[in-house]
């Protein structure tokens, strides 16, 4: 196969999308169907039809870039998305969309007829900030998730998923899941430290963890700071403590990882004992059972720790995802890519969530991964070396070529 990817205008195509949404400190917001997601969306778009492809539109927003083969059949999807979390780097996400499309305008360029079609995939709402649950579009693809149920979602602004796709134009006729992939490959920033630390340019993904999500909602007695002696207290603030540092000594031990991001505590007043705390729980394991143990174990110092403090628990699932096993023959084509190449690799799980674990309920899926300097992802010191990223997009050429007959 003689075909080449063009390196800079993949580089030139992540800075001009990485600068829609842009911030003071740097990176990116463009939250899911928000006037920023609306421009990266049609940048995308545009992308697609210059590179002759079909651009479609599901009703859950998401954009499929269509190569159609002679000879049809399902195609080979490659993709991710292209939202981001609040001021956050350029790759997430991005990096896997637009190395897909270059992956299609090099193949085009060499004269290669695919023996089966291509599709190049960006999800709606895989980070899943403004709406929930996270890898929404892919989720609903895959018939994970009721459309209707998607398009009723409320935002934490308060929108109305479906009405907020249709103000910004992207409320497609598609329906969901008819593009069936005969399979699916996702290339990505790890956002982890692995390939980094042990000096290696590729990652065959091979598994995923599992995900649980959980609101907590404890409700105490608001009182006044100065005149309530702490054994009168039932105060929300500390129980939410104590549930945070019980997660990082005892649920964390155990070997899951646990985090709580959001934090809210009311009526918020420096002189006021909290009445009431709301806060997010991540778990994440790659053991299906490590994972249920570490559920159980936080429902049971809940109920704890309610009645050691007096207060009152509610807690509500937000999402809840098994651990993925990827299919074996698509991470080995992935490794085979990356030792032809002269890459240095590894097997690795992905510790984060990605649409690939969605997909692959219906069709065989993998992932390839490039390494994130320092680790770090969500954060406009997001970064990979140029080199890292073409190492990552020449892999999933050879790949793609493969499964395309090329």
């Amino acid at each position: 196969m003689t075909a080449a990817l063009d390196h800079a205008r993949l580089l030139d195509r992540l800075q001009r999308l990485g600068a829609i949404g842009r911030g003071p400190s740097g990176g990116p917001t463009r939250l899911a169907l928000t006037d920023a997601d609306r421009a990266g969306r049609d940048l995308l778009a545009g992308w697609m039809r210059e590179a002759g492809l079909e651009a479609r539109v599901d009703r859950i927003g998401n954009i499929f870039g269509l190569w159609p083969a002679a000879g049809g059949g399902d195609p080979v999807m490659i993709g991710s998305h292209i939202d981001t979390v609040i001021d956050a780097g350029i790759y997430d996400g991005c990096y896997g969309v637009l190395a897909g499309l270059a992956v299609v305008e090099a193949l085009r360029a060499a004269g290669i007829v695919p023996a089966r079609p291509i599709a190049v995939a960006a999800f709606t709402n895989e980070e899943g900030v403004r709406f929930q649950p996270d890898m929404m579009g892919s989720l609903v693809h895959a018939g994970g998730l009721d459309l209707d149920a998607a398009l009723a979602a409320v935002g934490t602004d308060g929108a109305v998923l479906g009405e907020a796709l249709t103000r910004i134009g992207y409320a497609g006729d598609l329906e969901p899941g008819s593009i069936r992939p005969a399979c699916y490959l996702e290339l990505h920033i790890e956002q982890g430290p692995v390939l980094e630390a042990e000096g290696l340019a590729i990652g065959a993904v091979d598994s995923l963890q599992g995900i649980s999500w959980q609101r907590v909602t404890i409700t105490g007695t608001a009182n006044h700071a100065g005149t309530t002696p702490i054994a009168a207290r039932r105060d929300a603030g500390l129980a939410a403590a104590r549930v945070i540092t019980h997660l990082r000594d005892r649920v964390a031990d155990a070997g899951t990882l646990a985090t709580v991001g959001s934090l809210r505590l009311e009526p918020d007043a420096i002189n006021v004992i909290p009445s009431r705390a709301v806060f997010t729980v991540d778990l994440r394991d790659p053991d299906e059972e490590r994972l249920q143990a570490a559920e159980a174990a936080l429902a049971g110092y809940l109920e704890t720790l309610a009645a050691a403090e007096g207060v009152e628990v509610a807690t509500e699932r937000l999402a809840r995802f098994q651990p993925v096993r990827f299919d074996p023959a698509l991470v080995r084509l992935v490794a085979e890519a990356a030792e032809r190449r002269g890459h240095r690799w590894r097997r690795i799980t992905s510790g984060a969530g990605h649409d690939a674990q969605m997909i692959a309920r219906i069709a065989p899926s993998a992932m390839i991964f490039v390494p994130s300097r320092g680790g770090i992802s969500h954060n406009p010191a997001e970064f990979t070396e140029p080199e890292q990223l073409a190492a990552g997009a020449e892999v999933l050429l050879d790949a793609v070529a493969r499964l395309v007959g090329a």
